[in-house]
């Protein structure tokens, strides 16, 4: 159980997850949204998945949570587009899935979710354009960031949060699914009644 010291004590519109690769942000996301959509709450957005062959990462898939569409995030072998790290991202595929689920998710979800936002997802003028929808829309946003980055969005959903940034961690990952579904699924029933 969270205390009133918490990052997730104070109530919010936006909630931010980070910490260091491999703490399982992406495996707290996803039990968070099994959750909340078990309890009938529209959940869209976009998230990202690794894509391996045999057992070597090779790149990144993104898929729309409303409709399932699917698409290359970024890629070793890809030719085109910016280059993180050793990956090419997928700008068209990104646009054409993530920007997309994104303005989808800001018209006809109850939360909109992203995992995540992070260097690959930036490169893009038009992931950009539909975070900038997603923050003006009014919906309640939960996403995972990247832990290192600096950029002005990230620094404006940071400021949107105040103190629901939860930085996972070994310790503490287990317990936080429970109550980053209670609480985000609080704020929406709240809205609801409103």
């Amino acid at each position: 159980m969270l205390n009133t010291a918490s990052p997730l004590a104070r109530r919010s519109s936006v909630w931010l997850v980070t910490g260091p690769p491999g703490m399982g942000k992406s495996t707290l996301f996803s039990k968070v949204i099994l959750n909340l959509r078990s309890r009938g709450i529209v959940v869209g957005g976009c998230v990202t998945s690794e894509k391996r062959i045999s057992g070597q990462r090779v790149g990144f898939r993104i898929r729309d949570l409303l409709t399932d569409d699917e698409g290359e995030l970024a890629s070793v072998t890809g030719r085109l587009g910016p280059r993180v790290g050793r990956y090419r991202v997928n700008l068209n595929d990104l646009s054409a899935v993530g920007g997309r689920a994104l303005e989808r998710a800001a018209k006809e979800a109850d939360l909109i979710v992203i995992d995540e936002i992070g260097p690959m997802e930036l490169t893009s003028p038009d992931f950009r354009r539909s975070l900038r929808v997603c923050i003006t829309s009014g919906k309640p946003i939960l996403a995972v960031v990247h832990e290192r980055m600096n950029d002005p969005l990230i620094e404006e959903l940071k400021g949107m949060s105040g103190e629901a940034t939860v930085v996972v961690g070994l310790e503490n990952r287990d317990s936080l699914v429970p109550e980053i579904t209670r609480r985000v699924g609080s704020e929406i029933s709240v809205r609801d009644t409103l």
